[in-house]
């Protein structure tokens, strides 16, 4: 600094912009403090808004003496010390309280969209959808805020201006490159937003993934993870969701069908079996009433297969209540039926005795 700029800081018209920028400052806190206590009183009965309102407070004890300040720096004479510099500083810092402003708000929202739908009831199925589309929606707009802040804050920048048109005006490599670099973010963003407005999936839904159940437990701006039943979880890239096929076993329903498979030799009678496999689904809680039924599915070479279909409301119960229908299956075979569980049979009689004489003299056999 300079002996002049340093005399200037004792003038009176810079110890007037001082106290200027002073009660700035305090008047903004103070604005801030009642204008804060009346929203928060005023949106109590709302809670999107509250919610916003509430993620709002601690940018906005930033931002309103940030902009008393950057007020008062303009109006400053030109002849303040450093007032260029001054200027642009408060200016990044504006634009950076503006971009947490906007990112809080943002999620004050999503909170109380989402606090409206609770997914901890029976029916949840509207719930699942709003949360997924809120979360989703929120992540594309916070990305997009930041994105817009740093692009403000660099063209504030005057050098950065003339770096960036003259890489526009002459770097088609360059941009190529950037390009190619870019595009596994701009391809998740846009199958976040395609996720986001046709929901093949939504939170809690559950996937066959490459042959993987799981529950879908996140959804980012860039991947999902689904929780596996043995406490594994799998990333998936929101890319991957959109050229690949997968199930959703509760796009429309929970509600779901199992099958309980089980082998029995052909003298099996069916009906015993039938009663067994309606008794077990009438003593268990897993079962929803709408479907128990027992089927011969194939008939082999040596026995015939038996699939039961039953019925819950959702796959967790169902895979409950197949292993207890096949438990019950097996446990009356082994009690009442135990002659009938799938035998391999041979025949033995005067043809294979003379077979085995016929061996024993060397004569072959016809």
């Amino acid at each position: 600094m300079r002996f002049s700029e340093l005399i200037s800081w004792t003038d009176d018209s810079s110890l007037h912009v001082l106290a200027a920028a002073l009660v700035a400052v305090l008047l903004a806190l103070l604005v801030h403090r009642v204008s804060a206590s009346v929203v928060l009183r005023l949106t109590r009965s709302l809670p999107v808004s509250n919610r916003a309102a509430q993620q709002c407070r601690a940018p906005a004890q930033v931002l309103l003496p940030l902009m008393a300040l950057q007020a008062v720096w303009h109006a400053a004479p030109d002849s303040f010390a450093l007032i260029a510099g001054i200027r642009h500083a408060n200016g990044l810092l504006l634009l950076t309280a503006l971009t947490w402003m906007g990112l809080r708000a943002v999620r004050g929202v999503a909170q109380g969209i989402i606090s409206l739908y609770p997914v901890n009831v029976d029916d949840n199925l509207q719930a699942r959808r709003i949360h997924t589309q809120t979360r989703m929606l929120a992540r594309t707009a916070m990305f997009i805020i930041v994105m817009a802040g740093l692009a403000l804050m660099l063209m504030t920048f005057p050098g950065a201006r003339q770096i960036g048109a003259s890489l526009l005006a002459s770097a088609g490599v360059v941009g190529l490159v950037a390009g190619i670099a870019a595009r596994p973010i701009f391809s998740n963003l846009i199958a976040g937003l395609q996720i986001a407005l046709a929901q093949p999936f939504r939170i809690d839904d559950v996937l066959i993934i490459q042959g993987e159940w799981g529950r879908v437990e996140e959804i980012t701006g860039t991947y999902v993870v689904l929780k596996i039943w043995d406490e594994r979880r799998m990333v998936i890239p929101l890319q991957w969701f959109i050229e690949n096929p997968f199930q959703n076993w509760t796009r429309n329903s929970a509600q779901i069908i199992g099958t309980v498979f089980i082998w029995v030799d052909y003298r099996m009678p069916l009906a015993p079996l039938r009663e067994a496999a309606r008794l077990a689904c009438e003593a268990a809680p897993e079962w929803d009433r709408r479907l128990c039924l027992l089927q011969v599915v194939e008939a082999g070479e040596r026995s015939m297969q038996l699939r039961v279909l039953v019925t819950s409301s959702n796959s967790s119960l169902n895979w409950d209540l197949r292993c207890k229908v096949r438990e019950a299956l097996v446990d009356c075979m082994q009690r009442d039926w135990p002659a009938h569980l799938p035998l391999m049979r041979a025949e033995v009689g005067e043809r294979s005795g003379a077979a085995s004489a016929s061996r024993a003299d060397g004569a072959p056999l016809v």
